[in-house]
């Protein structure tokens, strides 16, 4: 068997050619070509975006969004009428056991014929001190505390156990008559606070 011939890696000239004309596309432009005429034509819809795409333009579309935004958030809040009350009660031993309470009305419209209720009870269920407050109406966004809301509690002991009991009546924006009561076991810390909420209802939902 004939020895094989050696590998001769010149370059021939024949293969180049063919591989030129393979590059070729029908319309005798080379791969080159369409790569730089494609990157042309980019280049100048970008300069058209550009010129129909100002910074003003885009700036007023992000304003108005935001004020839209803010159009939503402002109508919850203030116009669509919701209801929700919070009662934030402080517990403090200075001397006795002090008791503050302060009443808010986060809706977004009035409640009527308001009463706010605590109360202090020893272990055994024995109320050792009360305080009230009633209203004819609360307004939306507003809060009430005061002297009718504050209590001291003298002549128990600090080294035993205490019940706060708190609750709120009340009619809401549609005419119902609501309750709620709560009640927090104090006496291991000298300070505690609470913050009992109502149940939210927003209408007409």
């Amino acid at each position: 068997m004939a020895e094989d011939a050696p590998f001769d890696p010149a370059p021939s000239k024949d293969g180049i050619l063919a591989r030129i004309r393979e590059r070729v596309d029908g319309d005798g432009s080379t791969d080159e070509e369409d790569v730089l005429r494609a990157a042309q034509d980019a280049a100048e819809r970008l300069q058209r975006l550009r010129r129909e795409v100002e910074p003003g333009k885009v700036a007023l579309a992000g304003l108005t969004l935001i004020l839209l935004l803010g159009l939503l958030m402002s109508g919850w809040y203030w116009v669509l009428p919701r209801d929700g009350l919070t009662l934030d009660t402080v517990y403090m031993q200075n001397g006795g056991h002090i008791l503050l309470a302060e009443i808010h009305n986060s809706g977004s419209r009035a409640v009527t014929d308001l009463e706010v209720v605590v109360s202090f009870e020893d272990e055994a269920g024995e109320e050792l001190g009360r305080m009230s407050v009633l209203l004819n109406e609360l307004s939306a966004h507003s809060s009430v505390a005061g002297d009718d809301l504050e209590m001291k509690v003298v002549g128990h002991t600090v080294w035993a156990n205490y019940t706060v009991q708190t609750s709120l009546s009340w009619t809401d924006y549609a005419g119902e008559s609501h309750q709620e009561t709560w009640r927090h076991d104090v006496g291991t810390w000298a300070s505690e606070e609470f913050a009992d909420r109502t149940d939210r209802r927003t209408w007409p939902f």
